[in-house]
This record gives C-alpha cells, sequence and structure tokens, in this order.
C-alpha cells in the first residue's frame, strides 16, 4: 500500500470517529434541564428557573412537559412566563407539616407545573423550547433541588426525566432530572430588602440633620457678619461726627 493511500485511509476513518464522536455528544447532551441564568439561586430566596426543552425525536413533536417540585422542599409560590401556544397549569398539595416562610405559616406548596401545547403546537424536530418560572422561597435545607420532568411527545411516547443526581465519579445516567444548585444566603439577597429601605430613611435623616446644622451655621456667621458690619458703620459715624466737631472748635477759636 502506497503511503499516499495510508494517509487517505486514516483521514477517512478519523473523520468518520470525529462525526461518531460530535454526533454522539450531542445525543447524550440534549436533556432537558434547568438553569439559574443571569442571577443566583439563594437559600430561602426567590429565583427565576428556566426549563430547557430539546426535542430528540426525528419525526414526533414535544406537545407537553411536567415538571414535580419535591415535598421535603416545598415552594409555597410558583409563577409562570406566558409562553405562546402553551398553557400553564400550578398544582399545589398539602404539607404533612405547615412550614414558615417570612413569618406566613405555609400549608400547601407547590407540587407540579405542567405546559399543554394549543393544537398545531409543538417543539418539533431538531428544534427546542424554554419555559420559564419564577417563585420561591429557595429550601435552605438543601444544596441542590432536583426537579423530575416528564416528556410527552404527539406520537405518545413518553420520556422521564428523572433519574437522581449521579455519585461523584459516576457516569451521568441516561435520563438525568433537572437540577438547580442553591447558594448560601447573604446579607444582599433580594428577600432582605427591608434593609437597605431602613438604612435609605436614616441616611436621609442624617443628611436632613447635616443641612440644618449647616444652615444654622450659616445663619449665625450672616448674622454675626451683619453685627460687625454695622458696629462698623457706628465707629465710623461717630469718627466723622467727631472730627466735625472738632473742626468747628478750631474756627470758633480763631
Amino acid at each position: 500500500m502506497s503511503t499516499h493511500r495510508f494517509v487517505a485511509r486514516a483521514g477517512v476513518l478519523l473523520a468518520v470517529a470525529g462525526t461518531a464522536v460530535l454526533f454522539g455528544t450531542g445525543v447524550a447532551s440534549a436533556h432537558v434541564t434547568a438553569k439559574v441564568i443571569g442571577e443566583t439561586a439563594a437559600q430561602g430566596g426567590y429565583t427565576k428557573i428556566t426549563f430547557r426543552v430539546p426535542n430528540e425525536d426525528a419525526s414526533a413533536g414535544t406537545v407537553k412537559l411536567e415538571v414535580k417540585f419535591p415535598a421535603e422542599y416545598p415552594l409555597a409560590s410558583l409563577r409562570t412566563k406566558p409562553l405562546a401556544g402553551w398553557t400553564a397549569a400550578i398544582v399545589k398539595a398539602k404539607l404533612d407539616k405547615p412550614i414558615t416562610s417570612h413569618g406566613t405559616e405555609i400549608t400547601e406548596a407547590v407540587s407540579t407545573v405542567t405546559w399543554t401545547a394549543a393544537p398545531g403546537t409543538r417543539i418539533g424536530p431538531g428544534e427546542f423550547a424554554e419555559f420559564e418560572v419564577s417563585g420561591g422561597a429557595l429550601p435552605t435545607n438543601t444544596e441542590q433541588l432536583v426537579l423530575p420532568t416528564t416528556q410527552t411527545y404527539d406520537s405518545g411516547k413518553v420520556v422521564a426525566w428523572d433519574a437522581p443526581p449521579p455519585a461523584a465519579g459516576a457516569e451521568e445516567p441516561e435520563h438525568p432530572a433537572p437540577v438547580i444548585k442553591l447558594t448560601k444566603a447573604d446579607a444582599g439577597d433580594s428577600h432582605d430588602a427591608v434593609a437597605p429601605a431602613a438604612n435609605a430613611t436614616d441616611t436621609h435623616k442624617e443628611a436632613a440633620a447635616a443641612s440644618s446644622g449647616a444652615d444654622n451655621t450659616a445663619r449665625w456667621l450672616g448674622g454675626a457678619g451683619l453685627a460687625v458690619g454695622a458696629l462698623g458703620l457706628g465707629l465710623g459715624a461717630g469718627a466723622t461726627l467727631r472730627a466735625r466737631r472738632a473742626v468747628a472748635a478750631a474756627k470758633a477759636g480763631e
């Protein structure tokens, strides 16, 4: 075999292998995922969650998406962002044990949120869509929120993305559940926004007090200046009067 033919065949094999790896990676990564974009998901706070849903079927389209929220980490409030061609339904369930969120007792929490496509609407082959929710308060006793999701196609096929996160070093499951990582809360989180308002009020008070003090000082200095000016005028007038009297007396002596 000539060197030229050997190199050519090797190039073809490498190209085929590279294509297989590329497509294999694409398929493996085309999962339903949950992301927090542009902000943080802090424990005890509120955030927006984006569910990215790729269509993995070459001939069918996605027409329904159901997300389950864990009862052990309850969310009391949830809102959906409108998406053309889709309707959203939020279902709440009674809690076995009420919780307290920001001073309010919560007896029920979000159980599921389901998006259903209107007739003629779907996520077609080679397409994806994003479904957004905003809510909280996020749990404070876990570092992640696992959200099992079910994807339904118009062919009747149902795919459950519900496998829990793998242990460190283990392979990713075939159908992993979407996961949101939670960060530790800090003083700058939005649910503590009352404190900055109070500080702003105190700042205004301090500024007003400083302004008042400055006005009082300016007025005192102004008053003192007027007094000194009046005293100067008085002294000047007295000196002029005495000079005139002295001139008159000198003329009378002549």
